[in-house]
């Protein structure tokens, strides 16, 4: 391709609304236009990029017996509310009506419909395992778009569904597709994590994400220093300290004024976090709860709503509900709460003789103990893992590192079976509910997550198997005869040999052909100029390297190839 003739243009300002390095970098090398938030369109250069991750994506899917389909974006309500999804996923759901008055949705995935297709085709126990994909778009109403082509409303996305007859069949499933996802990555150029995630809306029974270790990403993962854990920090566990154990002492009130915080309680009593109880207020799904955990920990939000068998809305409580159900706030505690529901963390059974709130203004308790002076009606692990705390497999340290989902794989058992009776019968002619998994990579997602994992400051440094092409050939003084004549005829044997070639043959400054070269990030940049020509050589630089070598004219495809190869 000749870059004059290129639809897209580069743009040396830095895009008002962008942050990420990524969204800048493709806005600026006019890779992307934004339509809307968090709508794109994709551009000559970032869809050549997409159409081979597509492509690897495909290869890699068909090598686990995976079978193309293409499901529609439109789908009936109803059988939303059929599986339970409809209230579970809210606002982020398109909702649409057509001129019937019939309530559709813009789907943002496809276990529902699949379900339906697989169970109106399968019959026997003989027509089981299958591995069901496709490559489409799908719609999210996301509150918060950001960072161009990472959290969008309207994405690409490969989503692809396995049925079986048993969990065995499965796990070899499940095992077989995180394989593919290890080589999509890997033949993407691309540096990735595969950690232990919760299941979210999705549900199922396990699951895990595919991170790229980006200090721009929005999730946080915990890796053991040691390497024997890694999951997604709404999922991590830990071992939690155990602080020391006294006989148990009478519940006592004491003067605390103006000490709400544990940070006021510790320093004004001279006591650890650890002695203490944290009392937060909810409400999940219109009901206020309490939730109580030990004072050194945090609460996780994910974890407290699983504790709770899912909510479709959980949120922090306001003050004025607060003063509405009579609580004190600042010195309120699970100490009499009446009927309200009581969930807790598991570290309350780990230690004694906490200080909680005396539930009025300027008072504790000190030496309130669970089951004699308070109870819970739910106890679980709610607590987030942080980084420096001690791994569950070994007990070294847990880091804390960013990075991008770029992946995610569900085992979904027999959610979506049981809601739309999906069954199969088995050898004894008894039906059986199909064993389900899912699996997603979004693929605009992929592409700037590359983009995030390798840049510099001069711009992207693109993999070569998503680079939209091999190299960038720039002509200097192309408006001389030979200069004109020996970068075209070399553009000609290139795309000969089956090289990709974006051809800089623009009548523009060298500095601004280096510079848009640069920008694009192509792995491999040849320069052809008037002393280049004279000696009968040709300039080579790959992205990644500082200086260029001289090549001569006849070695150069060969040269290019080897590079390419490596």
């Amino acid at each position: 391709m000749r870059l004059s003739q290129m639809f897209g243009k580069t743009s040396k300002e830095k895009p008002a609304d962008a942050e990420l390095a990524s969204h800048i970098l493709m806005m600026r090398a006019g890779m992307i236009y934004q339509a809307s938030a968090g709508v794109y369109a994709y551009l000559p250069l970032a869809w050549r990029s997409l159409k081979k991750i597509e492509t690897i994506i495909r290869e890699e899917m068909d090598a686990i017996n995976g079978q193309e389909i293409r499901m529609p974006v439109v789908q009936p309500q109803d059988i939303w509310e059929q599986s339970g999804r409809y209230d579970q996923m809210g606002s982020l759901l398109f909702r649409l009506q057509d001129r019937r008055d019939r309530q559709l949705i813009l789907a943002p995935t496809h276990e529902e419909l699949l379900t339906n297709i697989v169970k109106a085709t399968v019959t026997s126990y003989k027509d089981l395992p299958l591995v069901i994909y496709q490559i489409q778009t799908k719609f999210r109403d996301e509150a918060r778009p950001r960072g161009g082509l990472i959290r969008v409303r309207e994405f690409d996305m490969k989503d692809a569904y396995s049925f079986d007859i048993d969990e065995a069949g499965l796990d070899q499933n499940y095992k077989a597709m995180i394989h593919a996802y290890e080589n999509i990555y890997r033949r993407c150029g691309l540096n990735v994590v595969m950690v232990e995630a919760d299941s979210g809306a999705i549900g199922g029974s396990e699951s895990h994400e595919f991170i790229l270790l980006a200090d721009s990403g929005e999730d946080t993962i915990l890796v053991c220093q040691g390497g024997h854990y890694t999951a997604n920090a709404e999922k991590a566990t830990f071992t939690k300290p155990i602080p020391p154990i006294f006989a148990q002492e009478n519940l006592e009130e004491i003067h605390t004024p103006d000490a709400k915080t544990i940070k006021e309680i510790t320093e004004t009593l001279g006591v650890s976090a650890s002695s203490t109880i944290k009392t937060v207020f909810y409400m999940a799904d219109n009901e206020l709860i309490i939730v109580v955990i030990r004072g050194d920990l945090e609460i996780n939000e994910v974890k407290l709503s699983n504790a709770l068998g899912g909510v479709n809305e959980l949120r922090l409580a306001s003050r004025e509900e607060l003063l509405a159900a009579g609580q004190v706030v600042g010195f309120a505690s699970p100490i009499g709460s009446g009927t309200t529901r009581v969930i807790s963390d598991d570290s309350i059974l780990m230690g004694n003789n906490f200080i909680v709130g005396a539930n009025k203004p300027d008072y504790h308790y000190k030496n309130a103990n669970y089951e004699r002076d308070f109870e819970s009606d739910i106890i679980a692990d709610i607590a987030s893992a942080e980084g420096g705390h001690p791994c569950v497999v070994c007990g070294q340290g847990l880091i804390a590192k960013k990075g991008i989902e770029v992946g995610h794989v569900f085992k979904l058992g027999t959610k979506y079976s049981h809601s739309f009776n999906a069954t199969f019968a088995d050898s004894n002619d008894q039906p059986q509910p199909m064993i389900m998994g899912c699996y997603g990579i979004g693929i605009g997602r992929l592409l700037s997550s590359a983009i995030e994992q390798n840049h510099d400051e001069r711009g992207m440094i693109l993999p070569t198997p998503i680079a939209p092409y091999h190299v960038s050939l720039i002509a200097l003084n192309i408006e001389r005869d030979e200069i004109s004549e020996s970068a075209n005829c070399l553009y000609q044997d290139l795309i000969e040999a089956g090289i990709e070639v974006l051809f800089d043959d623009r009548q523009e400054s060298p500095g601004i052909k280096f510079n848009d070269a640069d920008l694009v990030g192509l792995p491999i940049r040849i320069v052809v100029s008037p002393r280049n020509v004279s000696n009968n050589v040709v300039e080579l630089k790959t992205r990644m390297e500082t200086d260029s070598s001289m090549v001569e004219r006849g070695n150069i495809v060969r040269e290019i190839l080897n590079r390419l190869d490596q």
